[in-house]
């Protein structure tokens, strides 16, 4: 085993911010190390100096002891460098196929794009993955996990010696992600490298050799990850303990008359109906593997999304909650899986992603919007939910992952919404931002009274955050689980349809 890549006093400004500041790494051959930091650390801006993405300001980039230099991504390909991207880099319109050969299509003894062999290929990796995706479809039809993998299959297909996987399982079950690192041993063994980004700790320990520490885009430390251990980790992360990751349950919460109950709900003729019920003060968590249904309820609950047939009770009043709009009027927002899609305009300000769907709070003179109390407003919404920002006027993709969820957040709560829904609310978050968001959860409904949905695909929260579950498997609510019954192997076995 030898150096395959060396990182050697990588520094990058951005206006007004030191991204990252003397960076040293080193990567082995046949090494899976991790690289780990809170959003804003430095990782992915690291990592796409290393892809020829963005250009370093000072320092060195080496393979194989040969110092290199990147004008674009395609000269870090030529040079055996994949990456799997946080944000997918996928177009949108075009199939799983031509996706994963875009710019890189075989061509016939004509000249002519050789579909027949792209087809060929895409199926051999999808088979080696034990994935099974529509490869005709566009892929803006397809899941957000299905997107995901062929984001990785794209990387995978580069056959590169170098692989950047920039938290390639955050949209990815736990029995999906185990494919991938079958293929991530496979390619270790083959004397492939890669640096691997996840806030899934466990995964870390799963998976990788070797750690590196990231924070405020300076190199805290490395160390084998059998030398090391989560409190460890999370402290070199956060500069400071971080306890107590889920606030304490209430120990007695009041059940008497539901604030939401859904009497049935059908998506399709020959669904089955689904029914539940949602309490003042509760956090109710859907439970399931990816494709179970959770979001799809969700989104037909609110009106998103067509439905056979609904009968919905709302603070003891039959509602049609007919669309978005209606639902949102009567009190039930939804923060969206995929918050920088559906969820925010990123090129927006703080002020204007809270105030959306609120301006006629602040109407005067019937046409007129009172500016002064529309930011005092925003600014107790702000202060409310520990938005992170310089001012409410900062625009909002130059905040952190975490802060940029308490922004859907302060828009709904602007909305005096009774109901929330969070689907996968810490997907791609770091672990105190996570903390923060569970935290702030407990207090909107201990103290707030609101009745909360939690979708996520991550047990140990669903475990450690709700106070009752639904599980879910192939559409239908299969289990309502309360107190100890709330555990990892019971959850399973009713997802998995082994009980």
């Amino acid at each position: 085993m030898g150096k395959l890549l060396e990182l050697q006093g990588i520094s990058k400004s951005f206006p007004g911010v030191k991204a990252l500041d003397n960076i040293s790494l080193t990567l082995e051959e046949g090494e899976i190390h991790a690289l780990l930091g809170e959003n804003g650390a430095g990782k992915s801006t690291l990592m796409k100096i290393m892809c020829g993405i963005y250009s370093n300001d000072e320092g060195k980039i080496l393979i194989r002891g040969k110092e290199v230099k990147f004008g674009n991504y395609m000269d870090a390909i030529h040079h055996g460098i994949g990456i799997i991207f946080q944000e997918f880099s996928l177009i949108p319109y075009l199939n799983a196929v031509e996706n994963i050969f875009l710019n890189r299509e075989p061509r016939n003894k004509l000249g002519f794009i050789d579909f027949a062999t792209m087809r060929k290929e895409a199926s051999a990796l999808l088979d080696k993955l034990d994935i099974k995706i529509p490869l005709d479809v566009p892929v803006n039809e397809l899941s957000v996990a299905e997107q995901q993998f062929i984001e990785i299959v794209k990387a995978l297909s580069l056959n590169a010696k170098i692989l950047v996987l920039d938290e390639p399982t955050a949209t990815l079950t736990p029995r999906e992600a185990e494919r991938l690192f079958r293929i991530m041993r496979d390619l270790k063994a083959h004397g492939v490298g890669m640096f691997f980004i996840s806030h899934h700790l466990e995964e870390i320990f799963q998976i990788c050799d070797t750690i590196s520490v990231l924070r405020d885009g300076q190199y805290i430390g490395s160390m084998p990850v059998k030398d090391s251990n989560v409190d460890q980790l999370v402290e070199m992360m956060v500069g400071r303990k971080v306890e107590n990751t889920y606030p304490p349950k209430p120990a007695n919460l009041l059940r008497d008359t539901p604030i939401l109950e859904v009497k049935e709900l059908k998506r399709f003729k020959d669904s089955a109906s689904n029914s539940f019920k949602l309490y003042k003060g509760e956090i109710l968590g859907f439970a399931g593997l990816v494709g179970s249904g959770r979001t799809e309820l969700a989104r037909a609950l609110i009106g998103a999304d067509p439905v056979y047939s609904k009968d919905v009770v709302l603070d003891g009043k039959s509602e049609k909650l007919s669309s978005p709009d209606v639902s949102l009027a009567k009190g039930i927002g939804l923060l969206p899986e995929d918050r920088k899609a559906e969820g925010l305009i990123l090129s927006f300000s703080v002020q204007t992603n809270i105030s959306m769907n609120n301006y006629n709070k602040w109407l005067k003179a019937k046409y007129f919007i009172d500016d002064r109390k529309e930011q005092e407003d925003v600014k107790t919404i702000v202060k409310q939910v520990r938005v992170k920002t310089p001012s409410e006027k900062t625009i909002v993709s130059n905040l952190s992952g975490g802060n940029q969820q308490k922004v859907v957040i302060g828009r709904w709560l602007n909305n005096d919404c009774k109901v929330l829904i969070f689907d996968e609310p810490t997907r791609g978050i770091d672990v105190g931002a996570k903390a923060e968001i569970y935290e702030l959860m407990r207090k909107l409904a201990a103290e707030h009274g609101l009745a909360i949905i939690m979708i996520s695909s991550e047990l140990p929260e669903i475990i450690g955050v709700c106070d009752r579950v639904e599980v879910f498997r192939e559409g239908n609510i299969v289990a309502d689980l309360t107190g100890d019954d709330i555990n990892s192997n019971t959850i399973m076995l009713y997802e998995t349809g082994n009980k």
